[in-house]
C-alpha cells in the first residue's frame, strides 16, 4: 500500500523490464487475445508438486519478476505471464471486474494444462488479486505469498481516523482514487495500461474494493506475506503532496497505516498454519528488486510448506 510516488515509479520501471530470456517468452491466444508468458521447470514437475503463479502489480509485466527468478527457477515450476492490455498481452475489453482478470488467469492456466495445486504470489495490487483467486478458486490454490500488498481491507473509519490522529486533509482511500486519476492524465501511457487502471480506479469506485468485501474464508493453506514499513519520504513525495494539494502529514500518516496494514493481514493469517508475516523497516515497495534474495528465500521456504501440505492432504 504505497502513494502515488510509488505507483508511477514502479510502473516507469517495470514497463521497461522483460523477461530474463527473450527466447522462452511463448505467446497463446484466449479469446481471441494474444497473452505473454514464460514457464520454467514444469518438465520436471513431480505427481502433485505446486506450480508458482506470479501476479505482478499494477501496470507491471511478469519481468518485474525477472530479478528474483533468477533465484528460484531451478527450485520449482512456476509462470510468469503479462496480464491483457500490459507489456506484450493484447489488451481485451471485456475484462470489466478484478474477478474477470483471475477468470482469465484461470483460463491461462488450464489452457496451457497446467494442473493444480497453485502457490500464488502477488505483488502490490496483485495481493489483491491472488486473495481473490483463492476465493474464487480455493481448491485449486495451495498457499500464498504476499509481496508489499495493497490494503484491500482498510476501512472507512479506520482511514477517517488516521485523517483525524494525523491531522492531514486526505484519507489513503480517497488518495487511491486520485492516483488512478493523476495517471490518466498523462497522454503517453499505453491504450492497454489505461484500460488496467480505469477498471482499477472502478473497481473502488464508490465502494473501495467493492468485490473483496464477501470472499469466501481462507482455507488453512501456508501463507507468507512481506511487508514493508517506515519508508524513507521522498523528496517528490513531498512535492506531489503539495502540488496535488493533498494535505498530509506524511510521517505520522504512513506510520499509522503501516501500522493497519500490518493488522489486517495478521488477522487474514491468524487460523493457518506455517504461516507467517515478515516486517522489512526501510524497505521500499519493491522488495523483490531491491532485495531479490530475502524474497527467494522466503518464497522457497513457503513452497517446501506448500508441497508438504499437498503430501499430508
Amino acid at each position: 500500500m504505497k502513494s502515488i510516488i510509488i505507483f508511477i515509479s514502479i510502473i516507469s520501471f517495470s514497463n521497461n523490464l522483460v523477461f530474463s530470456q527473450t527466447s522462452e517468452r511463448k505467446f497463446v491466444s484466449i479469446n481471441n487475445k494474444k497473452i505473454a508468458y514464460k514457464t520454467f521447470g514444469l518438465e520436471n514437475r513431480k505427481g502433485n508438486e505446486p506450480v508458482v503463479v506470479f501476479e505482478a502489480g499494477l501496470g507491471s509485466g511478469g519481468g518485474g519478476y525477472g530479478g528474483l527468478l533468477s533465484f528460484v527457477q531451478k527450485r520449482f515450476a512456476g509462470i510468469v505471464y503479462d496480464r491483457n492490455g500490459i507489456a506484450d498481452s493484447e489488451i481485451d475489453t471485456s475484462l470489466k471486474t478484478d474477478a474477470d482478470v483471475m477468470k482469465r488467469l484461470h483460463d491461462l492456466l488450464t489452457k496451457l494444462e497446467i494442473k493444480p495445486p497453485y502457490l500464488l504470489v502477488g505483488h502490490s495490487i496483485g495481493g489483491p488479486f491472488i486473495r481473490l483467486y483463492a476465493s474464487i478458486y480455493p481448491n485449486d490454490v495451495c498457499g500464498l505469498f504476499f509481496i508489499d500488498p495493497t490494503d484491500f481491507m482498510l476501512t472507512q473509519g479506520e482511514d477517517d481516523r488516521v485523517k483525524l490522529n494525523t491531522l492531514s486533509k486526505s484519507g489513503y482511500r480517497e488518495l487511491f482514487i486520485k492516483n488512478y486519476d493523476y495517471i490518466l492524465k498523462d497522454t503517453s501511457i499505453s491504450n492497454g495500461f489505461r484500460f488496467e487502471v480505469e477498471r482499477e480506479k472502478n473497481e473502488s469506485t464508490p465502494v473501495f474494493f467493492k468485490r473483496y468485501k464477501s470472499l469466501s474464508p481462507l482455507k488453512d493453506i501456508p501463507v507468507t506475506i512481506m511487508i514493508s514499513y517506515n519508508k524513507h519520504i521522498e523528496d517528490y513525495e513531498i512535492e506531489m503532496n503539495k502540488n496535488l494539494n493533498l494535505g498530509i502529514n506524511l510521517i505520522p500518516w504512513w506510520k499509522e497505516l503501516d501500522y493497519l496494514r500490518i493488522d489486517h493481514y495478521a488477522e487474514m493469517i491468524k487460523n493457518n498454519q506455517h504461516s507467517r508475516l515478515i516486517l522489512l523497516p526501510l524497505y521500499s515497495h519493491g522488495i523483490h528488486q531491491q532485495d531479490p534474495k530475502i524474497v527467494a528465500d522466503a518464497l522457497i521456504e513457503t513452497y517446501e510448506n506448500c508441497l508438504s501440505s499437498t503430501k499430508n492432504r
